[in-house]
């Protein structure tokens, strides 16, 4: 019984946090800092041209301010990559993992909340900001998913990762419905557009910092982490630089659970670069307006919160490794639908909307499951900082490459095509991970179905 109390409880953290990701990091931010650095490099720019002035990103690098936002989440990620490494090796040699849990959510909420006072053409603070918020959800995630290990046992992970998944997209989608009806109705509210916007943006960040309240509250007393695969040296009393160097050492011992991470970081840095410029794609090359790329967003999220439960029944019969083979598949046909979509047409980007709903949760929630059969015991929050790198909110190869295209050729039809390369490699990659061996190499008990 306590161990399902916990696991409800942990279900609650993706319920706070995706609030953020969708309504702020897919939905707004991306178009909403565009907007801002458009309106500092070309002030009177027409609505139907492109802005060819530069920006200056990180005060360095001159970008046009319609690839600003891939870049910077480029760049976000490359820092995000090895902080939240750093933060495995602080965190597995904590009795308390919830609190840096806390912690970072915290931090992350407050950045977020800050977002509010974005407008005009202030788009560096807004990439200050966005910088923090990911960083901050990158690591509470690296957190939160080693917790995933010590209340679920083998045969219960892709339930509990894919149930957490789909009460995420519920929650997310349940706050971007509420910002819709502001964004939408905002002259009846006695405000204008612009207030709309920071209103949904600071929305996003109060939501994650109230409701990590319930999983701090029903994780305060975890389950020991599990001490019979740390040596001598790897007590929680050992310097963590030193926790960190074993741990790419020990890497090595686990070839099968590098091939994952190597597919995840390709099929994985796809679905987030879709996922992340998606709002971008619809808005500059749609040409959609901002309450139809929200609508077809939340038709996104709840057709995702069904699809995440889809897809757990599914690994439940074919296997999980199957199930997200079938999950990249769908994902291809994103990427190519998507490229032929015609603009103005809203009952299409809605039918796109549905496509990858469908597959969004599922391939991401049993992603996560599959890498926690092939950690080693004691270890969980090490392993899930070098996995929370390439996940959601974090790629970078995916964003660089979308920037890059879009830089050259200025069509995101071009850029998203691009795409197709990760997915490709991602699933042939993935077609060679034998997940039977990775789970006995990493001392692990295994599921009855793989």
């Amino acid at each position: 019984m306590k161990s399902t109390r916990q696991q409800k409880a942990w279900y609650w953290y993706d319920w706070a946090n995706s609030a953020f990701i969708t309504t702020t990091g897919t939905v707004i931010i991306g178009p909403y800092l565009t907007s801002l650095a458009t309106n500092a490099a070309c002030p009177e720019l027409a609505p139907d041209q492109v802005c060819t002035t530069p920006v200056k990103l990180l005060g360095l690098i001159d970008v046009l301010p319609g690839a600003m936002h891939p870049f910077l989440m480029t760049f976000t990620t490359i820092v995000s990559a090895i902080v939240l490494i750093f933060v495995g090796a602080f965190v597995d040699r904590s009795s308390r993992p919830q609190t840096w849990l806390g912690g970072f959510a915290a931090v992350g909420a407050v950045a977020a909340s800050l977002m509010f006072f974005l407008e005009g053409d202030n788009w560096e603070f807004g990439a200050t900001l966005l910088f923090i918020a990911t960083i901050c959800v990158g690591a509470s995630l690296v957190v939160y998913d080693g917790i995933l290990c010590r209340i679920a046992g083998p045969d219960e992970r892709d339930r509990v990762s894919s149930r957490g998944w789909a009460l995420g997209y519920l929650g997310g989608g349940l706050l971007l419905a509420l910002n819709f009806v502001l964004m939408s109705a905002y002259e009846s509210f006695g405000i204008s557009y612009g207030l709309a916007i920071r209103v949904s943006l600071l929305s996003a960040g109060v939501w994650w910092g109230l409701f990590t309240v319930i999983p701090l509250w029903g994780l305060r007393h975890l389950p020991a982490r599990a001490l019979d695969s740390l040596s001598a040296d790897r007590t929680p009393a050992g310097n963590p630089l030193t926790q960190l160097a074993d741990t790419f050492r020990d890497l090595k011992k686990y070839p099968q659970t590098l091939a994952f991470l190597a597919a995840y970081l390709f099929f994985n840095d796809g679905i987030q670069t879709v996922i992340g410029q998606s709002s971008l794609y619809a808005t500059s090359e749609l040409r959609m307006a901002t309450s139809q790329v929200m609508m077809t967003f939340l038709v996104t999220q709840f057709v995702a919160f069904g699809g995440a439960l889809l897809f757990g029944r599914l690994a439940a019969s074919l296997g999980a490794k199957r199930t997200v083979l079938i999950g990249i598949t769908i994902w291809l046909g994103v990427v190519l639908v998507a490229f032929v979509l015609p603009s103005g047409n809203f009952g299409a980007l809605i039918g796109l909307g549905v496509m990858i709903g469908l597959v969004m949760g599922g391939t991401q929630a049993l992603s996560r499951s599959m890498y926690s059969q092939l950690v080693p015991k004691g270890r969980e929050t090490e392993y899930f900082s070098f996995y929370q790198a390439m996940e959601r909110g974090t790629s970078w190869l995916g964003t660089l490459t979308f920037g890059l295209v879009f830089q050259f050729s200025q069509s995101y039809r071009f850029a998203i095509t691009a795409l197709i390369l990760f997915f490709v490699i991602g699933g042939l990659l993935l077609t060679r991970v034998n997940m039977r061996q990775g789970i006995i190499d990493a001392g692990n008990e295994v599921p009855k179905v793989l």
